[in-house]
């Protein structure tokens, strides 16, 4: 049970992959890595992967753990709230918190891999393989197989510990599927919708056009349109549609007059700032949106799958690349009390990390349906407004749904997501029962007295769920 004499194989060195080699490198281990794409610091690779992403609370303090959080921070563009557009150009704010100092960042998939590249190299307990395919991992001797995609050579690796971080199309978690060497529960559940990547350039003396402060939204129901702000002055814009059902969709999209046409009468400003649209449209790939959930993530002591490979989500809470990386940080924390012994450390790590995973699935899937439809209805505009005077007045004492989820990295997503849907059903009940006023200019003691109202009704709400669930076991 020799600890740092163990050899580690991962396979996928994408974000999760790349800060979980850094870690273990870190304490010791000897790491290979092996990845199917070239090195992204040399080849402009972007895998029809949206390009930037957001990054958060958990995603730092796992970066903070392996020394890199600085450096992250160099590369992030802060965002403070959402920006709303309705179809006449009007814009409206919503801030994501109400306490100071609390936002997300815009960071660039690539850079943010790149500079954990950069990092791991520094190990010469570490090696990257680039150009290197896994087709297939024997679970009984715990040997994974490769193409080399230069050379079009077959090999094999035998290692003592095998990390799956390939992401959402896993080839260990296909593995553990395939080679029934225990039950494996696995579903994959897709939207209806998918996602089209387009771009905002910057403006000709490199400056942003619209505002870089903001996640902006273009709420549609039936779809929508975000964008966020790059280093370069551009805008990442991502389309959520339908693929085939809908008034419109991806499929009927098909020729430049529809694609004109559909952004003239839903996205009138956006457009103005997309030149290039026809183009783009047809040649950017169209995303599906997919949850992953399975079980088990191990396989005895032997082989982990982390990240997208276990848990992949849908992208509307931010939080695919934050909860990859807090799994990182998980792991480390149990490491630290039984190393040598993987099997109790993987034991113990999806023990305490799956039902997080799972929640934050559900909390993603749900979000889509609150920025497409909610974010513009009246009552949930005075929830927010209410939530955000409460933060504001009680910043230790109040913490909606969404700053549980993004900025309490000392709350695990189940935890978050119980509490957080409590609390919006109280307080979504009272408004609509004119319990509570959300008026403009409440003093402190009438907030004191809506913050014991929703902290009572919540309770009362989370009893209810508990009773219920006992008597339903």
């Amino acid at each position: 049970m020799s600890t740092k004499n163990d050899n580690i194989l991962i396979i996928g060195a994408g974000l999760c992959g790349s800060l979980l080699a850094l870690r273990l490198a870190q304490r010791g281990y000897t790491v290979n890595v092996y990845e199917s794409r070239p090195d992204l610091r040399v080849t402009d690779i972007s895998a029809g992967k949206s390009i930037n992403l957001a990054l958060s609370d958990r995603g730092f303090k796992a970066l903070r753990l392996a020394g890199v959080e600085e450096k992250a921070r160099e590369i992030c563009i802060p965002m403070i709230g959402r920006l709303m557009h309705d179809l006449e150009g009007n814009t409206f704010a919503s801030n994501y918190s109400g306490r100071e100092g609390e936002y997300i960042n815009s960071i660039s998939r690539g850079d943010l891999n790149g500079m954990l590249l950069t990092e791991a190299d520094k190990f010469d307990n570490l090696t990257i393989h680039f150009n290197n395919e896994c087709t297939n991992v024997d679970l009984d001797t715990n040997t994974a197989f490769f193409k080399n995609t230069t050379t079009n050579e077959d090999f094999k690796v035998t290692s003592d510990i095998i990390f799956g971080t390939d992401g959402a199309g896993s080839e260990l978690r296909k593995s553990y599927f395939l080679q029934r060497k225990f039950l494996f529960s696995y579903s994959q559940n897709f939207l209806t919708h998918g996602y089209k990547e387009l771009e905002i350039p910057a403006s000709p003396d490199g400056n942003h056009l619209i505002s870089k402060d903001y996640l902006h939204i273009w709420p549609r129901g039936e779809y929508m349109l975000i964008a966020l702000a790059n280093l370069d002055g551009s805008f990442t814009v991502t389309l959520f549609l339908g693929h085939e059902e809908g008034n419109y969709n991806f499929k009927e999209l098909d020729t430049e007059e529809k694609i004109k046409d559909f952004f003239q009468k839903q996205f009138p400003d956006a457009l103005a700032l997309i030149p290039n649209i026809a183009e783009e449209f047809a040649n950017n790939p169209t995303g599906a949106l997919g949850t992953i959930k399975c079980s088990p993530w191990h396989y005895k002591g032997n082989t982990l799958i982390m990240g997208d490979a276990a848990h992949a989500v849908v992208p509307f809470y931010g939080q695919g690349m934050n909860a990859s990386f807090e799994d990182v940080a998980v792991l480390d924390g149990i490491i630290d009390q039984h190393e040598g012994d993987w099997e109790t450390i993987f034991k113990t790590y999806e023990n305490l990390r799956k039902a997080n995973a799972d929640a934050i699935g559900d909390l993603a899937e749900e979000n889509y349906y609150e920025m497409r439809d909610h974010v513009a209805n009246p009552i949930f505009k005075q929830k927010r407004k209410l939530e955000m005077d409460l933060e504001k007045h009680f910043p230790e004492k109040y913490f909606s749904k969404y700053s549980m989820v993004t900025f309490n990295e000392d709350i695990g997503y189940n935890e978050a997501m119980t509490k957080g849907r409590a609390q919006d059903k109280a307080i979504l009940n009272m408004i609509a029962d004119n319990d509570i006023s959300t008026s403009l200019d409440m003093t402190k003691e009438q907030l004191r007295e809506i913050l014991d109202k929703v902290n009572r009704e919540t309770e009362n709400i989370l009893d209810e769920d508990r009773i219920a669930k006992t008597m339903h076991h």
